[in-house]
């Protein structure tokens, strides 16, 4: 019976000590985030082998980027600051166009404040984490017709490595991630056929008409079996009505290009302050992890320490094994606190890193722009600037047609209304 007993508590033992493993180890990995991301391997720009036809061309829209509202606590624990992710909206945005560019697969690629009806591919994309270490972000594309080429959750990680020789412009610190978007982005485009391509533009042209003059173009498109908008019909190639639409498309353009210098000297005075944010970011998180593996494996240590402690206390009863426990509940305890203080060290690491985030914030101030003698913040509104442009737009549209809108107020002249 003593053996059996022996036995049964011998099993209990090694089950303790591997329960306590089991959550050292559950602790160790607790609050690790997960995106279900594809990690970004290297990758290099694959640029258009041959000259694309202008009539193939498809014109890129990048919306400004969005990112959730993080609380206090939660921009603490991710070592950056609601201003930080502000500024990053506008940043890898404009990265992503310019790696586009760079690819020679595309007609002309702007920033947007928010998506409009003036583009073939529209490239939406939400900041879910973002550091010195580690960019994830949500990136969808669809054209004009509805169809989503693709929707995706990219991650990728950087090194010391990847901070040598960054230029403006060209290459940052996660280039093969804004690289891998863009070849995506071409691989799809070469499976779309001549046609397809013709067709989105044609629905991205009627799509611009249809919201400035629904009366005259509602009918123009009509929704496939897919959801997707194709044409029903086409106006003549000498519409006039058409041609001045496209006229005021040009001008929405050209005010979209006068954003866009805006968006370039905002990138330009953010690069680096943000490359060096970047970089002193990595610096304090690769020592915060180091003393963070450093305090957990002095934690577990301790707590089989005392699980050896435990184990004693059931098979011991000699005075030996009475001051062995002592020593080894001692040693035990010792080792847990030595954890529990080089923590601290390591949650200050991470106050740096936010106090790194607050001051780049605070440099991050709004820019503000002059558009026709009048000065716009461009954070924060200039989507309500894009909105505004837009309805002048119309407005001007309505005028040179003599098009008196539906919501017009008839003007009071004072006299009574006849009979």
């Amino acid at each position: 019976m003593r053996c059996g007993g022996h036995r049964a508590g011998r099993r209990r033992w090694w089950t303790s000590v591997v329960m306590l493993a089991v959550y050292s180890l559950s602790l160790l990995t607790a609050g690790c985030a997960s995106y279900n991301a594809r990690e970004i391997t290297p990758a290099e720009i694959q640029i258009a082998q041959y000259e694309i036809p202008e009539a193939e061309l498809l014109d890129v829209g990048v919306v400004v980027f969005s990112s959730p509202e993080l609380t206090e606590e939660e921009a603490e624990e991710m070592g950056t600051h609601n201003r930080v992710r502000q500024s990053e909206g506008h940043f890898i945005p404009c990265h992503v166009r310019n790696t586009l560019q760079q690819s020679a697969h595309w007609g002309a690629v702007r920033v947007l404040p928010e998506a409009g009806e003036a583009h073939d591919v529209v490239v939406n994309g939400e900041i879910l984490e973002s550091n010195g270490q580690t960019l994830v972000v949500r990136v969808t594309v669809t054209d004009a017709t509805g169809r989503q080429w693709f929707e995706e959750v990219y991650e990728a990680e950087a090194t010391g490595e990847n901070y040598r020789d960054n230029i403006p412009w060209q290459k940052d610190a996660f280039q093969d991630l804004y690289n891998t978007i863009a070849n995506e982005m071409a691989a799809y485009r070469e499976m779309l056929t001549p046609e397809e391509i013709r067709a989105i533009r044609r629905v991205s042209q009627l799509k611009f008409a249809r919201n400035f003059s629904p009366d005259a173009y509602g009918d123009y498109l009509e929704e496939d079996e897919d959801g997707q908008l194709q044409p029903k019909r086409l106006p003549a190639d000498n519409d006039p009505m058409m041609l001045r639409l496209m006229t005021i498309r040009e001008r929405e353009y050209m005010f979209i290009d006068t954003l866009n210098q805006y968006y370039d000297g905002f990138y330009a005075s953010m690069w680096p302050a943000y490359e060096n944010w970047r970089k002193l970011d990595l610096t304090e998180r690769l020592a915060r992890e180091e003393v963070e593996r450093s305090a957990w494996v002095r934690k577990v240590g301790g707590v089989l320490l005392v699980a050896a402690a435990i184990a004693l206390e059931v098979y011991g009863g000699s005075s030996g094994s009475n001051i062995l426990e002592g020593l080894l509940l001692l040693s035990g305890g010792q080792v847990f606190m030595s954890g529990l203080n080089i923590s601290k060290q390591a949650e200050m690491h991470a106050a740096a890193i936010q106090e790194l985030s607050e001051s780049f914030g605070a440099d991050m101030e709004p820019i503000f722009l002059d558009i026709q003698g009048q000065t716009h913040e461009l954070s924060g509104t200039a989507q309500e600037q894009y909105r505004q442009w837009r309805r002048l737009l119309k407005e001007i549209y309505l005028r040179e047609t003599g098009i008196v809108p539906p919501d017009a107020v008839p003007e009071d002249t004072g006299e009574a209304p006849q009979a």
